[in-house]
């Protein structure tokens, strides 16, 4: 009889095996359909020998200490700031949007001040800021939104920006100076050899059993268990009874080109061009010394594995009717992205997760068999 089934091997049902093995002393059987550990930040070596994300770029920040000092007892850390570019008119230009993507896009000398003239005469007024578009057009005006924004999103979510949360674009910030990190955060580092490693040893515990390639449908009934932690979709969990949550998934293609450099940062954008939306090079952010280098290009699209909560009024309802029936199931914990329809970064996930445990923790007795059960993000 194990204390916990923790459905999915990501960074929510990774956490969370092991603050319950650890930390209360419960006995934890982790599966995942996938027949490995970390969830979409699995890493490995490819065929040559280099380092790469498999389910594409996964570069960790944060602000949260608390998150940091926790995922710091499983790896270390190598520095590494996110650069972007983006692949527009012909040139490479810095994403998000900064003063020297606007000078050498438009052949102008602006300062600071400038720049802040220059989207203010642009800028498009919108009374009530509901969708994508209406946040990139109120900011930067219609040439950058068109430039930028609406080609990568519609490839990226399958819709218009018109369409779309402002959620969506509302993660990406416009900048007057010349800072060209994609993130700004306190913390920004990779585990220094590589994410499946961190979370070998975050389950590395006696009482943690790990099953990977194993489905949660075929062994629910096979293994005896008092409690669950659930990370998958959670529309999936409850037999898509009231219809199905969209999501976005991804198709990659991973290949090895022999040189040792193929483009200048980890990833370049392509909003105007090409049918995928970035490629990635990740010796950039690995660091790795090879002679040569591996690249992921991405290829949104409406099927396969899921990946992105589709952010719109009527997916947020229908979550909403299945975060009922969550707060409903006993001894269930819905916890991560996919079980709680939230487009999370990874130290959200882990920081959602911490606190779940915190309240499970506080809820049950340790070693008991209460039914006290906290609500469902």
């Amino acid at each position: 009889m194990y204390d916990w089934l923790v459905v999915g091997a990501g960074f929510a049902g990774s956490v969370l095996a092991e603050r319950l093995a650890s930390q209360r002393g419960d006995r934890v059987l982790l599966i995942d359909r996938r027949p490995h550990l970390a969830g979409n930040a699995h890493d490995r070596l490819d065929a040559a020998g280099v380092l790469i994300h498999v389910y594409g770029p996964h570069i960790f920040h944060t602000n949260a200490g608390a998150i940091v000092d926790y995922l710091s007892s499983f790896t270390d850390w190598r520095d590494y700031e996110h650069r972007v570019l983006a692949q527009v008119d012909g040139k490479l230009l810095p994403i998000p949007i900064n003063l020297d993507t606007v000078n050498r896009l438009y052949g102008l000398d602006l300062d600071s001040a400038g720049m802040e003239r220059f989207l203010a005469e642009r800028a498009e007024p919108v009374d009530d800021i509901r969708t994508s578009e209406d946040v990139v057009v109120s900011t930067v005006g219609r040439d950058l939104y068109e430039k930028f924004f609406r080609g990568y999103t519609r490839k990226q979510w399958g819709v218009d920006p018109s369409e779309l949360s402002r959620t969506v674009t509302a993660r990406i910030p416009t900048r007057t100076n010349r800072d060209d990190r994609y993130f700004t955060d306190s913390f920004q580092k990779m585990p220094a050899e590589g994410y499946t490693r961190m979370f070998e040893r975050m389950v590395d515990h006696p009482l943690i059993e790990t099953a990977l390639g194993v489905d949660y449908a075929d062994i629910k009934d096979q293994v005896s268990f008092r409690r669950m932690v659930f990370t998958g979709p959670v529309d999936e969990f409850f037999g898509h009874r009231l219809g199905r949550l969209p999501y976005r998934s991804l198709r990659f293609q991973h290949e090895t080109l022999d040189k040792p450099w193929h483009q200048p940062v980890a990833v370049v954008n392509y909003p105007q061009t090409e049918e995928y939306t970035r490629v990635t090079e990740y010796k950039h952010m690995t660091g790795q010394d090879h002679p040569k280098t591996s690249l992921t290009y991405e290829y949104p699209t409406a099927e396969g594995d899921p990946f992105y909560p589709v952010p719109r009024p009527e997916n947020e309802a229908l979550y909403k009717q299945y975060q009922a029936l969550a707060r409903a199931t006993p001894d269930v914990w819905f916890v991560g992205r996919l079980a709680t329809y939230r487009y999370y970064n990874m130290d959200q996930v882990v920081g959602q997760a911490l606190a779940t445990f915190a309240r499970i923790d506080s809820a049950l007795p340790r070693k008991g068999t209460g039914a006290m059960k906290s609500a469902a993000e």
